[in-house]
């Protein structure tokens, strides 16, 4: 189906209406100071109205606010689905996959640690493809060779059963992380081509953008962990910025992994402020939140060089996951008693 057969024009007005009632970086620093009783009568003030109420005679504190923000998140992205029509459709749908590998993840992480399936569900975020059937029969397996069989009916299953042989000869779960990954991006882009021109073009160019990002991130964290594992190993194709064995030298050396970045023709003109964040960066979580940052830059770029396109949703999509990963971050804060400076080193912050 053709882009002509979508409606980018209704879409992109509803999600600019949504965009603007997001939260601003001034209601995070008014939260901070807040314990998560605050922050949840704060919520209810807000779009998270509904979410609030409905849950408010189950759950309280963060747990409250945590099952408030993943439904709110799900509704929303539904919401797009519900609008598009056509091949905007069928763009959105594909990237909104990345929530079936976050729950993936999620189900993984709690059998390696062997949280309840209880506090696991809490962080789970049903925007996906992946039904509802198929995440509750995760939710009670006990090992995660038993998670991979659940899912052989998915496009997940052949990657993660290649995958599981190196995380029993490391025990470590990156192998079974990027695994998700790439078979995410790897499909995601696999019938799209290289248009060069046009909004599809755009859609391409800022999937792009988070491989290249993904790969950078992926590269710290492999050389963070001191692990011996191979990068190039753990390499999503599909970017630009980097090929394999430049991926491999870069890990090594922090300063020149951001020179890369900016002095690319495609990212250092627009990155300009998310670039000196990254090299400012004193800690891994610095970096990773402004690789979120630089992205988020990117995305709105792009949206705003061609605003009727899929870019905008895109942009909306990840502004929204901000919104939400930095509430949580909050919540999640000042019940374990961080100081309201260490809470804002959590937060992603343009």
């Amino acid at each position: 189906m053709s882009i002509g057969a979508s409606n980018p024009e209704y879409v992109n007005a509803r999600v600019r209406a949504r965009r603007a009632a997001l939260f601003a970086d001034e209601d995070y620093r008014k939260l901070i100071r807040m314990g998560p009783s605050g922050i949840a009568r704060f919520m209810e003030e807000t779009e998270y109205e509904r979410e609030i109420n409905a849950l408010g005679a189950r759950f309280s504190g963060v747990d409250l606010i945590e099952y408030a923000l993943n439904r709110n998140l799900a509704k929303h992205f539904h919401d797009l689905l519900d609008w598009s029509e056509g091949r905007l459709y069928d763009l959105i749908a594909r990237y909104l996959r990345k929530f079936d590998v976050w729950n993936v993840k999620t189900i993984i992480r709690g059998i390696y640690t062997e949280t309840s399936s209880d506090e696991v569900q809490t962080d789970l975020i049903r925007a996906g493809e992946i039904d509802d059937s198929t995440i509750d029969r995760l939710l009670e397996v006990d090992t995660i060779e038993d998670a991979i069989e659940t899912l052989n009916a998915t496009m997940f299953y052949e990657p993660l059963l290649e995958a599981f042989e190196t995380y029993e000869q490391t025990g470590a779960l990156v192998p079974l992380e990027n695994a998700l990954d790439r078979a995410f991006y790897e499909n995601l882009l696999a019938d799209l081509g290289r248009p060069q021109e046009g909004p599809e073009a755009l859609y391409v160019e800022f999937l792009e953008a988070e491989i290249d990002f993904r790969n950078a991130r992926n590269a710290l964290r492999l050389a963070r962990t001191g692990a011996d594992l191979d990068p190039a190993a753990y390499y999503i194709g599909g970017g630009v910025l980097f090929t394999e064995s430049e991926l491999s030298r870069l890990v090594t050396d922090y300063d020149e992994l951001v020179s890369h970045i900016a002095d690319s023709r495609r990212y250092g003109d627009t990155l300009s402020s998310a670039l000196t964040q990254l090299r400012e960066a004193e800690s891994l979580i610095q970096f990773e939140h402004a690789l979120e940052a630089a992205l988020l830059e990117y995305a709105d770029t792009l949206s705003s060089s061609y605003p009727v396109s899929v870019s905008a949703v895109l942009s909306y999509i990840l502004a929204k996951e901000r919104e939400v990963e930095n509430i949580r971050a909050i919540a999640r804060g000042r019940e374990v008693g961080l100081s309201e400076s260490e809470i804002e080193d959590e937060l992603v912050i343009l």
